[in-house]
């Protein structure tokens, strides 16, 4: 898998591209629920696909767990649970904080805006949302996104690129589906591990973003949403 995000627009891309990013961004929005059944034919009509391209898509989207396999039933959008969760939020921190390692050591003076600007952006539509305007909760999906892989997108691993991209789609898909954000506390954390991957302070930004996480977790879980 590709480590750019899902959400991001691509240039030169097949019509096959777009049907992938829009069922992918619908699982992920909660668009399509958890246990509902993806029917080919369905999927064609609103997708606007050809049969053989819906079955490559679902092939992509089974390898990356985010929908199931029922033998000769079809598929089915991959369903959610307590268990779940924690398992992709330590696979995400596994990975991020690795990356974020890495990239601190090698990153130079382009990472770093690159950082700044990605926060920037992400700082702006915080605000909004604290302000009260859930209408920029998508917006925020992505810019979150934007300056999480922005302070890794140093690290020189492909592979752990990859696999911290689907991590961090599944992870997500939770905060999605229960439309719930820590608000300022999240907005305070971006903006000190900010200051803190800059400063190349590899420590502290790791303990940092492991508190992060840990607490989108624990705010999914206090919702009681999330079926054990």
């Amino acid at each position: 898998m590709e480590s750019k995000s899902f959400f991001e627009p691509r240039e030169n891309e097949t019509i096959g591209d777009v049907a992938y990013r829009r069922i992918k961004s619908d699982i992920i929005r909660g668009y399509l629920k958890p246990g509902e059944k993806l029917k080919i034919d369905a999927l064609k009509e609103r997708y606007a696909v050809g049969v053989s391209t819906v079955r490559e898509i679902l092939t992509r989207l089974w390898v990356e767990q985010l929908i199931h396999a029922e033998g000769q039933r079809g598929f089915e959008v991959a369903g959610v649970s307590q268990a779940g969760l924690r398992d992709v939020a330590a696979l995400r921190l596994l990975l991020e904080t690795q990356a974020l390692r890495q990239s601190i050591a090698a990153g130079d003076l382009r990472w770093e805006a690159d950082v700044v600007r990605a926060h920037y952006m992400l700082s702006t539509v915080e605000e909004k949302i604290i302000e009260g305007d859930l209408s920029m909760v998508n917006a925020w999906v992505q810019q979150d996104w934007e300056f999480h892989h922005a302070t890794i997108s140093a690290c020189a691993s492909p592979a752990i690129m990859a696999a911290h991209s689907s991590a961090f789609d599944r992870f997500i898909r939770y905060h999605m589906l229960v439309l719930e954000f820590r608000g300022r506390p999240a907005a305070v954390d971006h903006s000190e591990l900010r200051d803190l991957v800059v400063a190349r302070k590899a420590d502290a930004a790791v303990k940092l973003l492991t508190n992060h996480i840990q607490s989108g977790l624990d705010l999914v879980l206090s919702t009681g949403r999330i079926p054990l």
